[in-house]
Order: C-alpha cells, then sequence, then structure tokens
C-alpha cells in the first residue's frame, strides 16, 4: 500500500522535529517535508504534492489561513487533488481554526494533542473523513463569533431531493451516519451514499465543509435526534 505523504507548516522548529520523527516512525506516513511559515508552506505543496499538510495557524510573513486558502484555490485552478489540510492550533475554539474551516480546511487539531491522535487523524482525513465531529465545528462557530447573517442559500441547495435535504439537515446538526440511520430508518450505507451525493451537488470537499455551509447560509436548524 502506498504511505500516506504528509508535509508539516509551522514556524518553531522543535515542534517539526519532533513531528517528523513522529511520521518516520510510521510504516504507513511518509514525511514529505516541512516549512516554517505560510509562503514556504506553499512552495512545499506545489513542490511534493503531499496527501495531507498539517498546518500552523499563527506564523510570520503569512499565517496558515492564508497559506491554505491559496493551496486550495490553486488546486482548483489546475484542476488537480487539493492536499487535505489539518490546522494546528494553540487553543481549542480558536477563532483563526474557525476561519480556516470555513474556507477549506478538513479539520483542526491541538499542537498539545496526544502523538497517537495525531495519527490517528492523520489517517482519518487521509480516507476523506472530518478530524472533528461536526457537533464540534458547530460549538466552535458558536463560541468564537456571533451567527452571521444568513448568506442566500445557493440554486444547488434546491437541485437536493427531499431525503437528502433531511439527512443534510442532520448532518448539519451533527448526528453521525450511525444516528442519521436510526433516525431514519436507513442503513449506513444508504445513509453514505446520500452523504456523498449531497457533497457532490453542493461542491463540498467534506462533512466539515457541509456544517460551515449549513452554518452560513441559515440552515443548522435544530434536530431531533430522539
Amino acid at each position: 500500500m502506498t504511505a500516506i505523504r504528509v508535509a508539516l507548516v509551522d514556524d518553531q522548529s522543535l515542534f517539526r522535529a519532533g513531528i517528523k520523527m513522529l511520521i518516520d516512525s510510521q510504516p504507513d506516513l511518509e514525511f514529505a517535508g516541512e516549512a516554517a511559515d505560510g509562503q514556504e508552506g506553499i512552495e512545499l505543496v506545489r513542490n511534493t504534492a503531499p496527501d495531507v499538510v498539517l498546518m500552523d495557524v499563527r506564523m510570520p510573513n503569512l499565517d496558515g489561513i492564508a497559506a491554505t486558502a491559496a493551496i486550495l484555490e490553486e488546486a482548483d485552478r489546475s484542476g488537480k487533488p487539493a492536499p487535505k489540510i489539518v490546522v494546528l492550533t494553540t487553543f481549542d475554539l480558536d477563532e483563526g481554526a474557525a476561519r480556516a474551516l470555513r474556507i477549506g480546511a478538513s479539520g483542526f487539531l491541538l499542537k498539545d494533542t496526544q502523538p497517537e491522535f495525531l495519527l490517528a487523524a492523520i489517517r482519518t482525513v487521509f480516507a476523506g473523513s472530518a478530524v472533528i465531529a461536526p457537533g464540534a465545528v458547530h460549538d466552535l462557530f458558536s463560541s468564537v463569533s456571533a451567527a452571521p447573517a444568513a448568506r442566500a442559500v445557493p440554486e444547488s441547495f434546491s437541485t437536493l431531493t427531499g431525503r437528502e435535504t433531511e439527512i443534510f439537515r442532520l448532518a448539519a446538526a451533527g448526528l453521525s451516519n450511525t444516528e442519521i440511520a436510526t433516525h431514519e430508518f436507513l442503513s449506513e450505507a444508504t445513509v453514505k451514499t446520500h452523504i456523498s451525493r449531497v457533497l457532490a451537488k453542493l461542491s463540498l470537499r467534506d462533512r466539515v465543509q457541509l456544517v460551515v455551509f449549513a452554518y452560513e447560509h441559515g440552515l443548522n436548524t435544530p434536530h431531533d435526534a430522539q
């Protein structure tokens, strides 16, 4: 099996050295390279095409938020697959993390997270899942800023079927596939299929982006999970 290639962008050399050692210790992971600021990080991604990028939020020259935006925009323009970007932050419920999620990051982790959890997060995000629960995204946005004025809902939302719309709302409210399956009397496989179709129709990268979409367009209505 091809190893997951991981790049690291962080301005602390000791932290970079520790993460490199951790990545190198895993047979299914490969350290693709490191950068000390956001501008170097953009070049690193351009030159090495990693699968996953660990991106510090606060760095000199160019911060992780601007670098994340530039990397994803460049991938969109070129038509090449974008790397999964996980932002690293010192603070839980960090406004910087919320901004990074809005522009396309696939999740965030605290910099003092346990090594085992970091490794699991890399594998999880590479497999296409979020590294934080959708419910945590909602909590993050609610904690760091007042609810924004809802934007006009894109036309693409009207292309969802009734079933897809209901599953969208449940996923946006933070329910897992298992909980949605129970709520809707469906199999988990069917729920996964519906989620994939919803993401494709709305041009969203993952479930984190689904929650962000719902939050920004006033679609994150309460659910009745029971």
